[in-house]
């Protein structure tokens, strides 16, 4: 079974900033123009989305690269509409150069006047369009750009921002000091890895993507560093034989719910029910059997002889309220070995990746999965949590080629990487920043390697499902107040194909 997939089109891949530079000579070369007929066509894109402002005095931010003259050929064009338009420079008497001198001076020849920044042009505007600074911005805001991005921030104007909003790091997403917060960003050639996760999310508001007709040439030329995915990127599982039985989908064995933490484990093993797997057995801390039983009498739950109940199991989790104490180590030590021992499948999250952080030389499965937030991903690779944060793909592939494993990085943009491959979620909402929701994705993925998938299927599956589902539940009832089990009838229509 294969449901990863396998488009080729650039707008499901993810580039470092560099090779969009590097390549995007030749591949309008190859596609029968110039780069400044790309940098007409970015200023004829962003005005095209300008227009869904419906502003009526529109002002343009310009810094003195080639991002300038996407600026500049959009309010050439805003002017060309009859719609009031100012262009203010960070410098204005800067002298431009090559491909960015030509648009100026296009905008110039049709009357229009460059000024300098000046908060009487934000307050009479309707919209902002930020064509500050681009993809080459290595350095912290030089404090002239960064007065300005700071007016543009506190007016609360709508801002379009043009390829990157100013400030931010192209392949990191990180605010370098300070960065436009955008209502919009519409970015062009490829899509910069930077915009998809983390702050970069947050930064970029709605993502728009234009490939100015150089699409085909480009993904021939560059290799991506990652994949988009979303759940329309998988064709499902489909229907299910009518023949088979609950042996057919799996024996999942959910371990963990030390004393006092038996919701953890209850909510990965039901998400494990509610995403197909066929059977779901639980091993706990015995003070823990009678709240997991009476919640979901449709499991089976028990506290001793973990070495039987891992023969009867075709996969396993293991961390969910499992703690770190004497009973914790123990259990996890004893999944460990026999599951590297057995080949069998494991998703560790939770203290069970606490625990492994710790093991200075860890043996693993030969099919593991890794579900770490930033802080737990911190542990295992012995970085500040900032540090995580600060490159959340380099991190993601650190880990897991460090534990030989498919490793998850939760957050905004959530990265799945295996050592040679990533894939960034597109979906996901603040819905599920409530303690529990990282539970049922475990639960999640530990069903979908017990119905028979690999783990890098199985993880960038479920964690689509998982943030679809968030999105979905955010969007009915609101961000706030979600419980993590709300999450279930929504995942399990998903999963089936039932719009929810």
């Amino acid at each position: 079974m294969s449901l990863l997939p396998s488009s080729s089109s650039v707008k499901q891949f993810v580039y470092l900033a560099q090779q969009i530079r590097e390549h995007e000579g030749n591949a309008a070369k190859a596609s029968g123009c110039d780069l400044f007929t790309l940098m007409e066509r970015a200023g004829h894109a962003a005005f095209l989305n300008w227009k869904s402002f419906n502003a009526q005095q529109t002002l343009v931010l310009v810094g003195s690269g080639n991002n300038a003259g996407d600026g500049y050929i959009a309010a050439s064009l805003i002017k060309q509409a009859d719609r009031h338009v100012v262009v203010c420079a960070v410098d204005e008497n800067k002298e431009l150069t090559g491909d960015a001198a030509k648009a100026q001076k296009r905008w110039i020849d049709a009357g229009g006047e460059i000024c300098n920044f000046s908060a009487d042009a934000l307050d009479e505007c309707d919209v902002i369009i930020d064509a500050l600074l681009g993809t080459g911005l290595e350095n912290t805001v030089r404090d002239n750009v960064a007065t300005i991005i700071k007016a543009a921030n506190e007016s609360t104007k709508p801002i379009l921002s043009i390829d990157v909003p100013s400030g931010i790091n192209a392949d990191t997403g990180q605010p370098l000091g300070i960065a436009i917060k955008a209502t919009k960003t519409i970015t062009f050639v490829g899509v910069k890895q930077g915009l998809t996760t983390a702050a970069g999310k947050q930064y970029v508001g709605e993502l728009i993507f234009d490939d100015l007709a150089i699409g085909e040439s480009f993904v021939e030329l560059a290799s991506p560093s990652g994949k988009l995915i979303n759940i329309n990127s998988f064709k499902g599982l489909g229907p299910r034989a009518l023949n088979s039985h609950k042996g057919s989908y799996g024996k999942l064995l959910c371990i963990g719910g030390n004393q006092g933490t038996a919701g953890a484990i209850s909510l990965t093993s039901e998400a494990a029910l509610r995403a197909g797997a066929g059977m779901v057995r639980v091993h706990t801390h015995e003070s823990s059997i009678m709240p997991v039983s009476f919640g979901r009498p449709e499991l089976m739950v028990s506290s001793n002889n973990l070495q039987h109940a891992l023969e009867w199991a075709s996969c396993a989790v293991i961390g969910p309220g499992l703690g770190q104490d004497e009973w914790a180590q123990n259990t996890f030590n004893q999944v460990i070995e026999y599951c590297t021992h057995n080949n069998m499948p494991l998703v560790i999250d939770a203290d069970a990746l606490n625990l492994l952080a710790k093991q200075a030389s860890p043996k693993m499965p030969t099919r593991c999965v890794l579900t770490p937030h930033p802080g737990e991903a911190s542990r295992l690779l012995k970085v500040s949590t900032g540090e995580i944060e600060s490159d959340r793909f380099s991190y993601v592939q650190q880990c897991a080629k460090r534990y030989s494993a498919v490793c998850v990085l939760k957050g905004a943009g959530t990265l799945i990487a295996d050592g040679k491959h990533t894939w960034v979620c597109e979906e996901g909402s603040p819905a599920l920043a409530v303690g529990g929701s990282g539970d049922v994705l475990t639960g999640i993925v530990g069903a979908l390697l017990a119905q028979g998938l690999d783990c890098a299927e199985a993880t960038c599956y479920g964690v689509t499902l998982h943030a679809k589902a968030g999105d979905i539940a955010g969007q009915k009832n609101g961000e706030r107040g979600m419980l993590p089990s709300d999450l279930f009838c929504i995942v399990r229509r998903l999963i089936n194909n039932i719009k929810p």
